[in-house]
């Protein structure tokens, strides 16, 4: 392909993502999975080259765009060079004409950087929100130890403040190691690794994982109680929640029960559970500020109230977990957010709601005291943004 052809695919490629984020549809990386499943005769350059491109504008638009072309020339702005392959060629872009409309480069929609300004995310923050996300695996110690992985995997680096952490290069075909056809290893971000050892899991516990989706920190859960105890990983979707098993089986786990639970029917089909877990861990829906270096794309896809419903969501299942606590037991909540909305904010109103429970301290090795939590961030801590905190019932 040429030149002005990869930035006509770009152009074609973010339309669609921009009318997918508009109408909640498919995701950037599934819609570009599609496109080159329909365009087989792209090269591994040209793909890679019109991902890039693709990729690129997403981030540099904090709004979103009025269209693909609109993106692709805010892009032209920074990138004075790509104005070449507007040239009218045949599978290329139009030229450019004066008064076109422009994407305005920006970090977020303003009234999203209001949010992250009044959680104390600055520029740098958010810039960092942005970046290339690092590919990390959590060594499984079930199967194996971190040294023994690392020495297999060609520039694995072990992170001092992950136990189970290895960051990996960005190339690297993690589904084809040895390791991960073992069961040794699991992709999985430092920063979600971490959270899990909030939980302070022993051996033969009992813990609810209450939103396990595909179950990462099910298994994550299960690795820090040895195999030992019982954990129930419950979610509403059926779909991610069908992948434990199997994902468990290539593990070596064996202590995860799965539950389907209906929305707004959680607490009765819970009913067994009531008093009984030495933990719930509530990995909450979440508007995944702290996802963004993954896909940057979903800041084009909140608004003002899928964001109140989502707070909402998170304050209902922190009520329905407290029930599920045991006395003496806690309860941990997680959101891959950096608003404290999501964060500080509503476990402090939990607190308040809820006389008796206390915040317990947290030592992670990395991330910033925030409210009754810890706060991790890609600038300050070099994972996705986290917060967490545990809570502890009387």
């Amino acid at each position: 392909m040429t030149p002005a052809a990869r930035t006509q695919a770009a152009i074609e490629l973010l339309d669609r993502i921009v009318t997918a984020a508009r109408d909640q549809g498919a995701a950037a990386d599934t819609l570009i999975a599609r496109w080159f499943a329909e365009r087989r005769y792209a090269g591994s350059k040209d793909r890679r080259a019109i991902r890039e491109l693709v990729y690129d504008a997403i981030r540099l638009c904090g709004e979103r765009p009025e269209s693909g072309r609109a993106a692709m020339l805010a892009l032209v702005a920074a990138r004075p060079e790509l104005a070449e392959t507007f040239d009218g060629s045949p599978y290329g872009p139009p030229a450019i004409q004066t008064g076109e409309p422009v994407a305005v480069p920006g970090h977020a929609p303003g009234w999203l950087i209001k949010k992250l300004r009044a959680s104390d995310m600055g520029i740098e923050e958010q810039a960092a929100l942005l970046g290339r996300a690092p590919l990390d695996v959590r060594v499984n110690r079930l199967k194996a130890s971190r040294d023994q992985v690392a020495a297999g995997i060609a520039g694995a680096e072990a992170l001092a403040f992950a136990p189970d952490a290895l960051r990996l290069p960005h190339d690297t075909k993690v589904d084809q190691l040895p390791a991960y056809g073992a069961g040794e290893i699991e992709v999985q971000d430092a920063g979600s690794q971490l959270v899990t050892h909030a939980a302070s899991v022993a051996r033969g516990h009992h813990v609810i994982d209450l939103c396990a989706g595909g179950g990462g920190k099910t298994l994550a859960l299960a690795a820090l109680m040895a195999n030992h105890g019982s954990i129930l990983a419950c979610d509403i979707d059926r779909g991610r929640l069908q992948r434990l098993p199997q994902r468990a089986e290539r593990a070596g786990v064996t202590i995860a029960e799965i539950r389907l639970l209906n929305p707004q029917r959680e607490a009765e089909q819970l009913g067994d559970q009531l008093g009984r877990a030495d933990l719930v861990f509530v990995d909450a829906p979440c508007s995944g500020t702290g996802t963004w270096r993954r896909n940057p794309e979903a800041r084009w896809r909140l608004t003002h109230d899928r964001l109140a419903k989502l707070i909402a969501t998170q304050r209902y299942l922190l009520g329905l977990a407290a029930e599920l606590v045991r006395p003496g037991g806690a309860l941990v909540h997680v959101v891959c957010s950096v608003l404290d909305d999501e964060g500080a904010g509503q476990v402090q109103a939990f607190l308040d709601a809820h006389p008796g429970w206390k915040a317990e301290p947290l030592a992670l090795g990395a991330g910033t005291p925030r409210g009754a939590g810890i706060r991790l961030t890609p600038l300050a801590d070099s994972t996705d943004g986290f917060f967490v905190a545990k809570m502890v019932r009387p």
